[in-house]
């Protein structure tokens, strides 16, 4: 069992709560955005479909789309309903080509045995990252958020994520975005919570986003 999880609001507030007495900057990242909930997705087929029905879309569009895949798929989206619908019934589903083939490879993983949600669920980071990279379509970004929301891991850091790239140059005041290298520094000091510290900094962004708003709004007034 890997412990602590990341699927509670007490363990989160925890966890930010020793990340705040070791970094200031996390100190200032919850007086402006405050303290951050647990985001908890069950673990297995349907939430990696989920994840790849959301990448590259508004929040608004892939609840769409995941609504009406799960009404095609019956109210279940498991492996053998999507086999059934194939790429065309996907596609109808509101899918795009790309994703539906994508979608349609990791059923044929889990029909075929390959892809084991309960193995994975024993599986280090590493080995769950390797796993799933190995399907079309999954790239770290995918595995990482499936690490952290699916499966709770606690030390999670998805570098390559625009919105933690820009929390991360606004918590810092940075000049420019920092690169993946760069995050991995940052980050370096918030071992073995970046989970927490990633739903914190996504927290932040989107509330430094909103003053902006405002604050342009007030000045057009």
């Amino acid at each position: 069992m890997i412990e602590p999880r990341v699927n509670t609001d007490a363990e989160i507030k925890r966890q930010l709560g020793i990340l705040r007495r070791r970094d200031e900057n996390v100190a200032r990242a919850l007086k402006s955005a405050g303290m951050p909930g647990a985001r908890v997705m069950k673990p297995g087929f349907a939430t990696l479909i989920r994840i790849i029905v959301d990448q590259q879309v508004s929040v608004a569009a892939g609840a769409a789309i995941w609504a009406k895949l799960s009404r095609a798929a019956g109210g279940s989206v498991t492996a053998p309903r999507l086999l059934a619908l194939g790429e065309t019934g996907l596609r109808a589903a509101g899918l795009s080509g790309q994703k539906a083939r994508y979608a349609l490879g990791l059923a044929e993983g889990v029909a075929a045995r390959r892809l084991n949600f309960a193995s994975l669920g024993r599986a280090r980071d590493e080995d769950v990252r390797e796993t799933l990279i190995a399907y079309k379509g999954i790239g770290l970004w995918t595995a990482d958020i499936y690490l952290m929301f699916g499966m709770g891991r606690p030390d999670i850091w998805p570098v390559g994520d625009l919105a933690l790239q820009i929390g991360a140059q606004l918590l810092h005041g940075l000049k420019a975005k920092p690169t993946p290298k760069e995050m991995e520094l940052i980050a370096e000091p918030w071992r073995p919570y970046r989970s927490s510290a990633s739903i914190l900094l996504w927290r932040y962004y989107a509330a430094e986003r909103e003053k902006a708003k405002m604050a342009m709004k007030s000045a057009k007034k």
